[in-house]
């Protein structure tokens, strides 16, 4: 698995997908902090929080596309699911790898948290509780477009399908109360992630919160597995 975690990292960094992925985020971060925390003289981030989501919805699709579109449309695929290492240990790696990416994206908030300390008491645990948050949300997105990426061998293809549904996720909440089968709306409820990170930007940390988004990440990753297994044999 470290092999594979190294070998991933090398290619983010040797391609341009690492760099553009970081100047995205950077830069829309730094607009929301500004425009919400220096323009309206505040000292919270919530807001900033709250808008990053949808930058996330976008910028992971790219940042997973090439986990095993690439490999397929390259032909090193088999090689890759012919080495002597579990095809759990390629999922993680890769996995590991896009999660460490997304990882120093958000790292960001924490300098943004010591210059808001210059000029007012920063609310620390509501940063940290939101930057949990952050890092599980992008986990679970992060393993629903990984598992995305090994459906197909385009890499555009991989990154639209997967913004498709971050665009599903980011608008379920608006369309559930539409449902009039009380059921569905209920289930659909359940899986709204918006619903789940907001608690997080409100400094309130709860393990049902948690517990989904590792789920999320574990059953995508598991059908990740799953995928490879049945191409492995075929």
């Amino acid at each position: 698995m470290v092999a594979i975690y190294k070998r991933e990292m090398s290619g983010y960094f040797s391609s341009a997908i690492a760099y553009v992925v970081l100047a995205v985020y950077y830069f829309f971060s730094g607009l929301f902090f500004y425009t919400y925390c220096f323009y309206r003289d505040s000292a919270s981030l919530s807001y900033v929080f709250a808008n990053m989501f949808y930058i996330v919805m976008f910028i992971i699709p790219v940042l997973t596309m090439k986990t095993f579109s690439e490999e397929k449309r390259q032909k090193s695929d088999q090689a890759l699911l012919t080495s002597p290492v579990s095809l759990t240990e390629i999922v993680l790696g890769k996995f590991l790898g896009a999660l460490t990416i997304y990882a120093m994206c958000c790292a960001i908030f924490l300098v943004y948290g010591v210059v808001i300390s210059f000029f007012a008491q920063p609310q620390w645990s509501v940063v940290l509780c939101t930057l949990l948050g952050l890092l599980l949300l992008g986990a679970g997105m992060i393993a629903i477009n990984i598992f995305i990426s090994s459906l197909t061998e385009s890499m555009v293809v991989a990154a639209v399908i997967g913004m498709a549904a971050g665009l599903v996720i980011d608008t379920m909440g608006y369309f559930v109360s539409l449902i009039p089968v009380d059921w569905i709306q209920f289930a659909l409820g359940k899986i709204n992630f918006l619903s789940y990170y907001t608690n997080f930007t409100y400094g309130i940390l709860s393990v049902v919160d948690v517990i989904f988004f590792l789920s999320v990440a574990g059953l995508f990753l598991f059908f990740t597995v799953r995928v490879l297994e049945r191409r492995r044999w075929s």
